[in-house]
């Protein structure tokens, strides 16, 4: 006898009708299985849910009413870095990237996380994209780094029994420098010169407090080639750490303070030098897709952001370089998956620094496999992560070069974060301080590194 349903019944959680991954991107997946040997988590996971194609199916279910939003599918949601790589690699021209970022909204929506996942989630949104709230804790983290405490807190492991997540949260805090309490950067930055270009500048959050040498080289090396660099002072967070993670309202406002801050500054360009944040400033059109005031606003400043390197390769370097050292400098560029996989930015970092007289770059195995960081993956999801950055280390040391050019902050933390586990001293710059380096003649410290 066929059982009825109850109609007393509580309906099982689902997607809801703001903007769920769409079944025609959906139907563009025929299942051929080339995203798994691209993907990092099913890589250490092993899962077929695991995989884009798996999420594929788990949406399609779930819009089809088949499968409900469970606890069970959200961990293979949650699983995925959003490194895009399965973007670059699918023959069928699959849209991963639209349909994770349909669903992780619908995610935070529709479906009940535990009170632990909420309220260390709720820690990371209240503070990262906030530079000022930052920046009040300064003085503590200065403090409680030039205490000791630190080394006792992972020696005894202690920490990590009673949290994974904060334990890896407290592994990758940036050093704290004299420079992170200053802020040398004026409002405009004159090119030196005939000027080409009258450029914006971005700042970011983590980046202009923990890697200002970054900004301040950024500015520098655009003035050096001609540009005019407008920085403005009520720029905030970019939006990308809450638009990955499915926090709506939150990325909408931050990506609208953006855009009201570069109005009426009159740049031919938006200039970006962290990987993660140019990849959503370049997506501010779908980010505020039905804002009827910022809707076409969103496009015309998305259509001006480009990164730094990508601008400096666009019109091309005038000013002369020297080598950075007295010997050979043998160097490998390791690629952020938002500048690579986002933005498809992969020849020209390494032209500019191919440029640099004395400079040789390597090649590491699985260049393109993610290195973990994703944001805040690797304090979400800190065992995978952990083992994707052991490998993105190994693989770039097994190159023999000295030096480690990465792009992007939560990159270079987390490279940073593994080559102080595995002993291995080696140093972690961005590109755009070797360029300047190179234009103002300055030798290369054989102990300096980003940290």
């Amino acid at each position: 006898m066929q059982t009825q349903p109850n109609p007393n019944a509580a309906p099982s959680p689902s997607f809801d009708a703001e903007h769920p991954p769409d079944p025609k991107l959906i139907n563009t997946c025929v299942h051929c299985g080339f995203c798994l040997a691209t993907c990092p988590s099913y890589r250490v996971l092993g899962n077929e849910s695991d995989s884009p194609r798996g999420r594929i199916y788990l949406m399609d279910a779930i819009n089809r009413g088949e499968a409900p939003l469970s606890a069970t599918s959200v961990e293979h949601f949650d699983s995925c870095l959003g490194c895009l790589a399965c973007v670059t690699t699918c023959p069928s021209g699959v849209q991963y990237d639209q349909l994770i970022a349909a669903t992780r909204p619908q995610v935070e929506r529709n479906h009940n996380r535990s009170l632990g996942d909420r309220l260390f989630r709720q820690l990371i949104f209240s503070l990262f994209p906030y530079p000022e709230r930052l920046r009040m804790l300064l003085a503590p983290l200065w403090l409680y780094q030039k205490s000791g405490i630190p080394q006792l807190i992972r020696a005894t492991g202690l920490l990590k029994r009673i949290s994974p997540r904060l334990a890896a949260m407290e592994t990758l805090l940036p050093t704290v420098t004299a420079q992170s309490f200053q802020d040398n950067l004026p409002t405009v930055v004159a090119a030196q010169g005939q000027q080409r270009y009258r450029v914006g500048m971005i700042l970011g959050c983590v980046q202009r407090l923990f890697f200002s040498d970054v900004n301040e080289a950024t500015a520098r090396v655009l003035s050096a080639n001609g540009c005019e660099v407008v920085i403005p002072k009520s720029q905030g967070c970019c939006a990308a750490l809450p638009q990955h993670q499915g926090q709506t309202e939150q990325a909408q406002a931050l990506a609208r303070q953006m855009i009201d801050s570069f109005e009426n500054t009159n740049v031919d360009y938006v200039i970006i030098n962290a990987a993660g944040c140019g990849h959503t400033l370049k997506e501010y059109g779908h980010i505020l897709q039905d804002d009827p005031l910022y809707g076409d606003r969103a496009i015309a400043f998305a259509e001006k952001v480009r990164d730094v390197q990508e601008f400096l390769a666009m019109i091309g370097l005038t000013a002369p370089l020297s080598p950075l050292q007295a010997e050979p400098l043998t160097l490998v560029y390791q690629d952020a998956c938002h500048l690579l996989h986002g933005q498809k930015i992969s020849l020209q970092p390494r032209q500019l620094l191919r440029q640099i007289p004395g400079v040789t770059l390597r090649e590491p195995v699985d260049a393109a496999l993610c290195c973990g960081s994703a944001g805040v993956y690797n304090m979400l999801q800190p065992e995978v992560a952990e083992e994707l950055g052991q490998q993105k280390v190994s693989n770039l040391l097994n190159t023999g070069a000295t030096l480690i050019a990465s792009s992007n902050p939560g990159c270079s933390l987390q490279i940073l974060k593994q080559l102080q586990t595995q002993g291995k001293s080696i140093q972690v710059m961005h590109p755009i301080r070797l360029l300047d380096y190179s234009i103002r003649g300055v030798q290369l410290n054989a102990t300096e590194g980003e940290s």
